[in-house]
C-alpha cells in the first residue's frame, strides 16, 4: 500500500456525529479529513429523522384543516397528493445534505466516498469506486458509523411489501392497512403518520406496553390518540412470521396463548438498532466492545486503544442524533488537546408522535425507582390560553424536584410543541436550577412555554391556573 496523505484527525462517518466531529476539528486548526460510505448526514438526514419530520408536517397540515371546523375554516375536501409530498420531502433532505457538504468544504474538511478500514490504530485504507487508498492519523481517528435497522427472521425486508423504516418513509401512496412490528418510537412516529394519510394500522409490541421509557401517562394519552383513530394496538404479543399472499402479507402473531392471522398492504419492521462495529477492523485491533457491540468509551470519547476514539450510535445508547453531535464536538477537542468531556446533567430527547412528547432528566418512574424523594408539580395544557387558541389542549407538563432541596431532576411534556419547549427545561437542568427559579421565571403570556412556569408552581402547591392539590405558603 502507498500511503496518499496524512491528516492529524481522521472521522469515519459522515452522520450528524461524524461531519460535526471533522468539522469542529478543523476548526480547531486539525488537518481534517471524514470518510464517508453512502451519503453524508448519515440515517438522520437522508431517511430518518429529517424525512419522517417532513412527513409529519404534512400529514399533521392536512389533518389539522381537515378538523378546522370549529374555529371556522372551512375545508370539506382536504386531499393529500403523496407523490407530490415525498418530493418536497426530497427537496429538504437534498438541501440539507448539500449544506453538509458545502460546510465540510469551507471549514477545508477534506471528504472521501469510501469503505474505510483500519490497518493499524493511526492508519486506515479507503475503498472507493477508484480503488483503494490509505490514510494516516498523526493524533487521532473518529468511528461515527452509527447503526443499522435489527432484521428478524421470518420478516426479511423485500422493499415492497415488508419494509424497513427506511422504505417506509418512500412510499408513494398510503396502504390500506399497515403492520408495524414495533411499538417504539420509530413504530408510532410512522404509524400514526400514515393514520393521517388515511391508513389502517396496527402496532404489536413484544412488551407490556407501547413507548418503553416515555412517561406512562403521556403514553396512555397517545395510545388513545392513536385508537380513537381507528388503530390496532396489540401488546405482550409475539409475531410469529410473514407470508407472501400475491401483492399482501399475511403475519401470524400470539397473544396469551392464542394465535391470529393478520393481513395487511406492507409490513414495517421496527425493531431497533444495531450499533455497525464489525467488519473495518476493529476487532483486530483489540478495540473493546459491549456485549451488545457497542464501542466503550471514556469521557473523553477515547476506546481503550490509543489514538481510537467513538462517537455516536455505535459507542451506546441513547441514539440520537443530538448526543451524536455533541460527543463528535468532544472528540474533536480532545484530539485538538482542549480538556472537553462528557458532562451534561441532563440529554433531552423528543418524539413526533400525536401529540409530541419530549422528556429531559429523569421521569417521574424513574426518580421514584432510584429511591429519590421527589416533589411533583403538572399543569395541564387544557389550563393554557395559548392552547386552547391553537385547538390544541391535548397534554401536559410535568415538572420533578427533589423534595429537599428542590433542585429540578426532570421534566417530561406531552402535547403542543412538546419538542420545543424541552430546550427551557434542559438549560433550567443543566445549570443545577430549581423547581422555584423556573416559577420565579416570568413567562410571555399567552404562551405555551406559561405551562413549564405553572407546573413548577404546582410543585409547591402555588400554581394560580389551576386548582393544587397540596397549598404551601411561600
Amino acid at each position: 500500500m502507498t500511503l496518499s496523505t496524512t491528516y492529524d484527525a481522521i472521522v469515519i462517518g459522515g452522520g450528524p456525529g461524524g461531519y460535526v466531529a471533522a468539522i469542529r476539528a478543523a476548526q480547531l486548526g486539525l488537518k481534517t479529513l471524514c470518510v464517508e460510505r453512502e451519503y453524508l448526514g448519515g440515517v438522520c438526514l437522508n431517511w430518518g429523522c429529517i424525512p419522517t419530520k417532513a412527513l409529519i408536517s404534512t400529514a399533521k397540515l392536512a389533518d389539522s384543516v381537515r378538523h378546522a371546523g370549529r374555529m371556522g375554516v372551512i375545508a370539506p375536501e382536504v386531499r393529500v397528493d403523496v407523490p407530490q409530498m415525498q418530493q418536497f420531502k426530497a427537496g429538504v433532505v437534498k438541501q440539507l445534505t448539500g449544506g453538509v457538504a458545502s460546510l465540510l468544504k469551507s471549514n477545508g474538511v477534506d471528504v472521501v466516498m469510501g469503505e474505510a478500514r483500519f490497518v493499524s490504530p493511526t492508519l486506515i485504507t479507503a475503498t472507493t469506486a477508484d480503488g483503494e487508498d490509505t490514510f494516516a492519523a498523526r493524533r487521532g481517528i473518529v468511528v461515527s458509523t452509527g447503526a443499522s435497522t435489527v432484521r428478524i427472521p421470518g420478516f426479511e425486508h423485500d422493499g415492497e411489501v415488508v419494509l424497513s423504516a427506511r422504505e417506509a418513509v418512500e412510499l408513494q401512496a398510503a396502504p390500506g392497512h399497515l403492520f408495524i412490528l414495533g411499538g417504539g418510537v420509530i413504530g408510532m412516529e410512522i404509524g400514526m403518520l400514515y393514520q393521517k394519510l388515511g391508513s389502517r394500522v396496527t402496532v404489536v409490541e413484544l412488551a407490556d406496553r407501547l413507548l418503553a421509557g416515555v412517561d406512562p401517562e403521556a403514553v396512555r394519552l397517545i395510545e388513545a390518540n392513536f385508537k380513537r383513530r381507528g388503530g390496532e394496538v396489540l401488546t405482550s404479543t409475539k409475531a410469529l412470521g410473514c407470508e407472501r399472499r400475491g401483492n399482501l402479507a399475511v403475519v401470524t402473531v400470539e397473544q396469551g396463548g392464542t394465535r391470529r392471522e393478520i393481513e395487511a398492504d406492507r409490513v414495517m419492521v421496527a425493531v431497533g438498532f444495531r450499533p455497525n462495529s464489525a467488519g473495518f477492523g476493529l476487532e483486530e485491533l483489540g478495540v473493546h466492545l459491549s456485549p451488545k457491540g457497542h464501542i466503550l468509551t471514556d469521557d473523553r470519547m477515547q476506546t481503550n486503544v490509543p489514538g481510537i476514539y467513538a462517537i455516536g450510535d455505535v459507542s451506546g445508547t441513547p441514539y440520537l442524533a443530538h448526543k451524536a453531535s455533541k460527543e463528535g464536538e468532544i472528540a474533536a477537542e480532545v484530539i485538538a488537546g482542549r480538556p472537553s468531556r462528557r458532562d451534561w446533567r441532563a440529554l433531552p430527547s423528543a418524539f413526533f408522535t400525536d401529540p409530541e412528547v419530549a422528556v429531559s432528566g429523569l421521569t417521574e418512574d424513574e426518580a421514584r425507582a432510584q429511591g429519590l424523594d421527589i416533589r411533583v408539580g403538572k399543569f395541564p395544557f387544557s389550563a393554557s390560553g395559548r392552547a386552547m387558541a391553537l385547538g390544541e389542549t391535548e397534554g401536559f407538563v410535568k415538572v420533578i424536584a427533589d423534595a429537599t432541596t428542590d433542585h429540578l431532576l426532570g421534566v417530561s411534556i406531552v402535547g403542543p410543541d412538546a419538542s420545543d419547549l424541552i430546550s427551557e427545561a434542559t438549560a433550567a437542568i443543566e445549570l443545577v436550577g430549581r423547581a422555584e427559579d423556573l416559577a420565579l421565571t416570568i413567562h410571555p403570556h399567552p404562551t405555551l412555554p406559561e405551562s413549564l412556569m405553572e407546573a413548577a408552581m404546582n410543585a409547591h402547591g402555588q400554581a394560580i391556573h389551576i386548582v393544587n392539590r397540596r397549598q404551601e405558603r411561600a
